[in-house]
C-alpha cells in the first residue's frame, strides 16, 4: 500500500469513526479507537501499523501535552486546590501505590500466573491510575455536570492526573536503567527536568513574550501559526535531546505561552493540528489491539477490566466520603473517574518503548483499558440511577433540596421561570423587578446562587433541564419559562418538559443564531430570540432613525422581520469569521 492510499484509508477511517460515535453522541475519541481495530493487522488488516505512522501519531501526544500546558494556570489551581492537590493526589498516589504492592504481592504468591518486576509494575500503576479526560469532560458538559459538587471534584481530579503524566513521562524512561544504575539514572532525569523546566520557566516567559508580539506585528496569520508549530516542536526536540521525553517539552511550550496574551489566539489556531494528529494517535492504539487475544484470554482481560475498575472506583468513592464529601457525591465521583484514560496509553506506549512492559501483559492491559473507556458512557448515563439505589441519604439530600426550592416557589403564582441566572438571566430578573412581576430563577453555579440570594435575588440551586427542579420552582402555575442560557441540548429538554407535564405555559428560548430557529418553532417554543439576528435589527434601527427614516416605519419594518421569522435576514454570505 503506497503512502497515498494509507493516508486515505487513515482518513475514511477517521471520518467514518467520528460520524458513527457523533450520531450515537459519544466522543469521538472512542470512534478512533474502533476504528484502528477494524482496520489494523489483528481484524480486517487494511492497514499495518506502520513506523511513519507512528511517527506522525507521536506528534499527536506532543500537541495533547502542549494543550495540557496551555491550559494550565495558577488561578485555576488555586481555586481548585483542595479538590486538585487533595483528592486529586491521594487518588493518583494510592493507586500507584497500591497496584504496584499488589502486583508485587501476587508475583510472590503465584509467580506462573503472575511475574512481574517492580519497575513493570509501577510503569503499569502510573498508566491504570490515569481516567479519561477527554470522555468525562465531554458527558459531563452534556449533562451540565460541570460545576455540581461531584463535577468540581471529577475536574479537580482529571486535573491533577493531568499534570502527574509530566514526571512519569519522566520516571518511566528511567526505570528500564540497570538495577546498579537506578537511583542515579532517577536522579539525572529528575535534576536534568529541573533544571530544564527552570531555566526556560525563568527567563523563557519574558522571551516568549516579545518573541511572540514580535511576530504578531507582522500581521501574517500562517507566519504566526508556523512560528507556534516551531516553538512547540522545538521545545520537544530539546527535552528529548537532553534525554527527556518530546511530550514534556511540549507540556513546557504550552505553559511559557499560557502566560501571554496570546493564548486564546493560540488554542484556536493549534485546534485542528491537535485534534487530527489526536484521532490519528488512537487509531495506532487501536490497532495495536489484537481482539484474539480477548477471545483466547478472556478471562484474564476480564480480570484485567473489573478488578482495576472496581478498585478505583472503591478508593476514590472512600477519598471523596473522607475529604468532606457527602455519600451520594462521594459515589458519583468514583463512578465517574473508575476508567482508564487516554494519558494511561500514553504511559502504556512509552513503557512498551522502553522494554518495561512485555508483550504478552500490553495487548491484554491495552484490551482492558479500551473496554473499560467504552463502558464509561454508560456507566456516566446510568449513575445518578445508581447512586439512588444504593445511598438512602443521595435521595433524601435531593428530596430534602427540592423541598427547598418549592418553599420558595410555594406562594408565588403566575411568576416567570428564569433557566439560566448569568448575566441575561439577571438583567431579566431586574426589568421584571420593575415592572412588580414575580419570578424565580434556576441555576448550576451554586457560588452565583449564594451571592444572589444574599442580595435577596429568588434564585435556587438547580437544573432546569430535569423534571424535578421544574416542578419544584411550580411550573404549573408559571406564567412563562425563558432559557436564558446558550445550551440548545438542555433548552430542548426544557421545552419536552414543560410540553409534558405543563402545555399552557409558554417558552421563551434564547439562541446564538437562527440556525435551529425551526427546530425550536417545531418542539413547541412560543418565542425563540437569535442574539445575532435581534443585534443586527437593533443596528439597522439606529442606522435608519438617523439618516431620516420616520420611526413608525423603521418600528413597521423590525415587527415585519420577527412575524416574518427573520426571514429577509436568513441567508447571508459566510466569510471566515462565520
Amino acid at each position: 500500500m503506497t503512502s497515498l492510499e494509507l493516508t486515505l484509508l487513515y482518513l475514511l477511517a477517521a471520518v467514518l469513526g467520528v460520524v458513527g460515535c457523533r450520531l450515537m453522541k459519544l466522543p469521538p475519541m472512542l470512534g478512533y479507537l474502533l476504528v484502528g481495530v477494524l482496520i489494523g493487522p489483528n481484524a480486517l488488516a487494511l492497514a499495518q501499523n506502520s513506523e511513519g505512522i507512528r511517527h506522525l501519531a507521536e506528534f499527536g501526544v506532543v500537541f495533547l501535552m502542549f494543550v495540557i500546558g496551555l491550559e494550565f494556570n495558577l488561578p485555576k489551581l488555586k481555586s481548585m486546590k483542595r479538590h486538585v492537590f487533595g483528592l486529586g493526589l491521594l487518588q493518583v498516589v494510592l493507586t500507584m501505590v497500591f497496584i504496584t504492592v499488589a502486583s508485587l504481592f501476587l508475583s510472590s504468591m503465584a509467580p506462573t500466573l503472575w511475574q512481574m518486576s517492580w519497575q513493570t509494575a509501577m510503569a503499569l500503576a502510573g498508566a491504570l491510575a490515569m481516567s479519561s479526560t477527554a470522555i468525562v469532560i465531554k458527558l459531563m458538559s452534556d449533562s451540565l455536570e460541570l460545576d455540581t459538587e461531584h463535577g468540581k471534584r471529577v475536574v479537580g481530579v482529571l486535573l491533577f492526573q493531568d499534570l502527574a503524566v509530566v514526571p512519569l513521562l519522566v520516571l518511566i524512561p528511567a526505570l528500564n536503567a540497570p538495577a546498579e544504575q537506578l537511583i542515579p539514572a532517577l536522579l539525572l532525569a529528575a535534576l536534568k527536568a529541573t533544571v530544564l523546566i527552570t531555566l526556560l520557566l525563568t527567563g523563557g516567559q519574558r522571551l516568549m513574550r516579545w518573541w511572540l508580539l514580535l511576530v504578531a506585528r507582522r500581521q501574517t496569520e500562517e507566519l504566526f501559526v508556523l512560528n507556534v508549530l516551531l516553538i512547540t516542536l522545538g521545545l520537544a526536540w530539546l527535552t528529548e535531546l537532553a534525554g527527556l521525553s518530546l511530550a514534556l517539552g511540549a507540556f513546557v511550550a504550552g505553559m511559557l505561552i499560557s502566560e501571554t496574551e496570546f493564548k486564546h489566539r493560540v488554542e484556536m489556531d493549534i485546534k485542528p493540528f491537535h485534534d487530527i494528529l489526536l484521532g490519528l494517535f488512537f487509531i495506532t492504539i487501536g490497532m495495536m489491539l489484537d481482539w484474539r487475544i480477548i477471545w483466547d484470554r478472556w478471562a484474564f482481560v476480564l480480570f484485567l477490566v473489573t478488578v482495576p475498575v472496581v478498585f478505583k472506583f472503591v478508593l476514590i468513592a472512600a477519598l471523596a466520603r473522607l475529604t468532606g464529601a457527602s455519600e451520594g457525591i462521594s459515589l458519583r465521583t468514583g463512578l465517574y473517574l473508575a476508567q482508564a484514560g487516554e494519558f494511561g496509553f500514553v504511559l502504556l506506549t512509552l513503557g512498551g518503548q522502553n522494554q518495561l512492559i512485555p508483550a504478552d501483559w500490553l495487548n491484554p492491559v491495552l484490551a482492558s483499558m479500551v473496554l473499560s473507556m467504552l463502558a464509561t458512557p454508560f456507566i456516566v448515563m446510568n449513575a445518578n440511577q445508581w447512586v439512588m439505589k444504593w445511598s438512602a441519604t443521595d435521595w433524601l439530600q435531593q428530596s430534602l433540596a427540592m423541598t427547598q426550592i418549592a418553599q420558595k416557589s410555594m406562594d408565588i403564582d403566575k411568576h416567570i421561570i428564569i433557566c439560566g441566572y448569568g448575566r441575561c438571566g439577571q438583567n431579566l430578573a431586574k426589568l421584571l423587578k420593575i415592572q412588580k412581576i414575580p419570578y424565580i430563577a434556576l441555576d448550576m453555579d451554586p457560588d452565583r446562587v449564594s451571592r444572589a440570594q444574599s442580595h435577596g435575588d429568588q434564585v435556587v440551586y438547580g437544573d432546569a433541564a430535569r423534571l424535578q427542579a421544574l416542578m419544584a420552582v411550580g411550573i404549573v402555575r408559571a406564567s412563562a419559562v425563558v432559557v436564558t442560557y446558550l445550551d440548545n441540548a438542555s433548552a430542548f429538554r426544557v421545552i419536552a418538559l414543560t410540553k409534558e407535564h405543563a402545555p399552557q405555559v409558554p417558552v421563551i428560548v434564547r439562541t446564538q443564531d437562527d440556525i435551529d430557529l425551526e427546530k425550536f418553532q417545531a418542539a413547541g417554543a412560543a418565542e425563540v430570540v437569535p442574539e445575532t439576528i435581534e443585534g443586527s435589527l437593533m443596528l439597522a434601527t439606529h442606522a435608519l432613525v438617523m439618516v431620516g427614516v420616520p420611526m413608525k416605519r423603521v418600528i413597521r419594518m423590525v415587527q415585519d422581520q420577527r412575524n416574518q421569522r427573520y426571514a429577509l435576514l436568513k441567508d447571508f454570505d459566510h466569510g471566515s469569521e462565520d
